[in-house]
């Protein structure tokens, strides 16, 4: 059984953990982020992920990749982490692997859920655009997630 064999559901939040097999989450229900200029900082990002594995993919290590790419399908910067250089390098790619077993109680054909949450602080835009999260297993896409990032009008009062 390959990755193309799994699906994924995935929800944007404003804070998101996973616990014990469950993901807990604050401020989910949105697909765009507002800015009153660019370019522009967002607090934080968080992704609810769970991948759903099949039967016969269980027992066997997998890897999922996260990444975040514009209309062209060019991949955008999450962030900076440290090096062994001491100079922090930028981050395209948020990466977790994971091998599902397969309990004695669970039924012949059954599928196991993997539930994941990944956080993004600080997270930089440099002008408004369409984007999409994208989730692959195994080096196979499997699901996009579109969020936008939009001008907010400036609003009379509204300081800058």
């Amino acid at each position: 059984m390959t990755a193309i064999d799994m699906e994924i559901d995935a929800f944007l939040a404003d804070s998101a953990e996973s616990v014990q097999g469950k993901i807990y989450a604050l401020g989910i229900g949105w697909n765009t982020v507002f800015a009153p200029q660019f370019p522009a900082t967002h607090p934080r990002v968080a992704l609810g992920v769970t991948v759903h594995v099949p039967y016969t993919a269980t027992n066997a290590p997998h890897a999922l990749t996260v990444s975040l790419v514009d209309e062209d399908g060019t991949k955008q910067m999450l962030g900076r982490a440290p090096s062994s250089t001491g100079e922090p390098r930028p981050v395209f790619d948020l990466t977790a692997n994971f091998n599902v077993g397969r309990p004695p109680m669970l039924p012949e054909g059954d599928e196991q859920i993997v539930a994941m949450a990944m956080v993004i602080d600080q997270m930089s835009f440099s002008r408004p655009e369409m984007l999409a999260w994208v989730f692959e297993v195994d080096g196979v896409e499997l699901k996009r997630l579109p969020m936008r990032v939009a001008q907010l009008a400036q609003q009379p009062g509204m300081l800058r």
